[in-house]
């Protein structure tokens, strides 16, 4: 099993910086892939950055934070961080890191406990 743990959530002005961490342990070794999501009040859970793991740790984004966050892998650290730049209200939500990871030969997801962002205007 994975476990996670997140950190550097808070209350930030638009404009601002924040970064968040994700630490990994336990079979750490059969993660291939982990991500952020995050949740806005009446909304959905969605994805807002991934990175793969193995050669090449394709990225990917949603539209909506392209060009503002980064997502990066310490593997010395089994640590996933995603810095979150020049942040709006809208970004304002809980944040929740998700690692995707062999059992067996299948797929299973672990979760963090979440972290709140919030952005004033």
């Amino acid at each position: 099993q994975v476990q996670l743990v997140e950190s550097g959530g808070g209350l930030v002005q638009a404009g601002g910086s924040l970064r968040l961490a994700c630490a990994a342990s336990g079979s750490t070794a059969s993660i291939f892939a982990m991500n952020w999501y995050r949740q806005a009040p009446g909304n959905q859970r969605e994805l807002a950055a991934g990175i793969r793991f193995g050669r090449g740790g394709n990225t990917n984004y949603a539209d909506s934070v392209k060009g503002r966050f980064t997502i990066s892998r310490d593997t010395a650290k089994n640590t996933v961080y995603l810095q979150m730049n020049s942040l709006k209200p809208e970004d304002t939500a809980v944040y929740y890191c998700n690692a995707r990871y062999y059992q067996d030969y299948a797929p299973y997801d672990a979760w963090g406990q979440g972290t709140q962002v919030t952005v004033s205007s």
